[in-house]
């Protein structure tokens, strides 16, 4: 089993950066695939980025490339997500999830899941 809590969200000016960070629990967390998800208000959850288990492989939504970036620290088990050049509509809850598959970018492909963390971006 894995326990995932996001942080580094927070309020930050169109054009600004902010670094989420997802820390988890579990012995097996180098077997995972981890993603990172998003909710706006109003809106379902869309993909944002995936890494794969050793780190080898990254995909992203189209909406943020070239300004986002994943990575990850087995030995840490901790992820991260890099966000540049932020947009306000990057405003959303962010959410950083764990899978079995080997980089999937489907929700329901997801088992565990942590409680989300807030990015306001203003214009």
């Amino acid at each position: 089993q894995v326990q995932l809590v996001e942080s580094g969200g927070g309020s930050v000016q169109a054009g600004g950066s902010l670094r989420l960070s997802c820390a988890a629990s579990g012995r097996t967390f180098s077997s995972y695939a981890m993603g990172w998800f998003r909710q706006a208000p109003g809106k379902e959850r869309e993909f944002v980025s995936v890494i794969s288990w050793r780190g080898g492989s990254t995909y992203y939504a189209d909406s943020v490339k070239g300004r986002f970036t994943i990575s990850r620290d087995n030995a840490k088990k901790s992820v991260w997500l890099q966000m540049n050049s932020l947009k306000p509509d990057d405003t959303a809850v962010y959410y950083c999830a764990a899978s079995m598959s080997i980089a999937p970018m489907t929700e329901s492909r997801y088992d565990y899941w942590g409680q989300g963390t807030q990015v306001t971006v203003s214009s």
